[in-house]
């Protein structure tokens, strides 16, 4: 009895499906910055300082350079980390490098279904109009009829997604990944990922679904590749019983741009990219907009920190100008 226990448990076992591994991408990252050609000025650095989550693990991080100082802060209201480093007036070498091993994983949701619980308290702020993310005006006008016959947080955030794809487009003479001004990319209907991501949220919070931008990096799928115009965007949306869910409709416009595809030709991709996003990527930061910047000299908060940011005696460099602001990114598959 015990040996014929046994081989129905094998049968069982053979029979049932095969679940396949997760997808990774897994190496070390290289950030090099050289501000040496102000050696005769202060500069103060900023980056964001990457974390480990379910879907990321950081690993052997180490920051070295000829900074006088440095540290890791975190801003209150935006809850963006990051590092600080310093340099004084006159010192020649002004460099700093950060190296990390990343192992990311490909993130899909499943299945989605909407439990029809109440969204959480911490979640709420979430919903929430802030300095770049407005939720009145044209984007009031667009996502209330939107919502006209949805009633679940799945069905409208599904709507927005899918007007988002139809209605705008990539715009290839915009820098880096845009700016992410809601009403400037309405008003163009096109835009960078930062720009379209950054409607995804405004769209969703005005009809209750609480979103957020995610600012990160695309890997190398090379053994030894520059990613330094890697950086990216996308957005998450908050589904009471399943919790944050990526979308990515800017990368859907871009394959249509690349390949000259229409709507059609993408069906596939589409569905792909709500709910779920690539392993060929890692989140840098959640959220954070209107950064307040310890030590910084700038009059107003950051809108984002994605890029590397600088100031040089007190005045922001142009993070998208590799001439006057010079850093890398290197991906090494090892």
């Amino acid at each position: 009895m015990k040996f014929k226990g046994l081989y129905v448990l094998f049968a069982l076992l053979v029979l049932l499906p095969a679940v396949a591994p997760a997808k990774q991408q897994q190496g070390v990252i290289t950030l090099r910055v050289d501000l040496s050609q102000y050696g005769d000025k202060t500069a103060r650095l900023w980056l964001p300082y990457p974390l480990s989550g379910d879907y990321q693990i950081i690993e052997k991080l180490d920051v070295n350079g000829s900074f006088i100082q440095s540290a890791v802060y975190r801003d209150p209201e935006s809850h963006s980390l990051f590092l600080f480093a310093q340099w004084e007036k006159r010192q020649p070498s002004k460099i700093l490098t950060m190296t990390f091993k990343v192992t990311a994983k490909e993130r899909k949701s499943g299945p989605l279904t909407d439990t029809g619980e109440p969204v959480p308290v911490e979640i709420k702020p979430y919903l929430q109009a802030e300095g770049w993310i407005p939720t009145e005006g044209e984007v009031a006008k667009i996502a209330q009829n939107l919502a006209k016959d949805k009633t679940t947080i799945l069905e409208k955030a599904r709507a927005v997604y899918d007007w988002v794809v139809e209605n705008t487009s990539r715009d290839p003479n915009v820098r880096g990944c845009g700016t992410g001004i809601v009403e400037r990319t309405l008003a163009k209907r096109s835009g960078k990922c930062a720009d379209l991501s950054s409607v995804f949220v405004a769209l969703a919070r005005n009809i209750g679904v609480p979103s957020r931008e995610v600012f990160g990096l695309r890997l190398g799928k090379q053994d030894n590749q520059d990613i330094t115009g890697g950086y990216h965007c996308w957005a998450e949306f908050y589904l009471p019983g399943t919790g944050w869910v990526p979308v990515d409709p800017s990368d859907v416009r871009k394959k249509m741009l690349a390949e000259n595809l229409s709507l059609s030709d993408v069906a596939e991709f589409r569905e792909y990219y709500f709910g779920a996003v690539d392993e060929y990527r890692i989140t840098l930061e959640k959220g954070g907009r209107n950064i307040r910047l310890p030590f910084s000299e700038a009059p107003e908060p950051l809108n984002y920190l994605m890029y590397p940011y600088a100031e040089i005696g007190g005045k922001p460099l142009d993070y998208f100008d590799f001439e006057d602001f010079k850093y890398s990114v290197y991906f090494h598959n090892k």
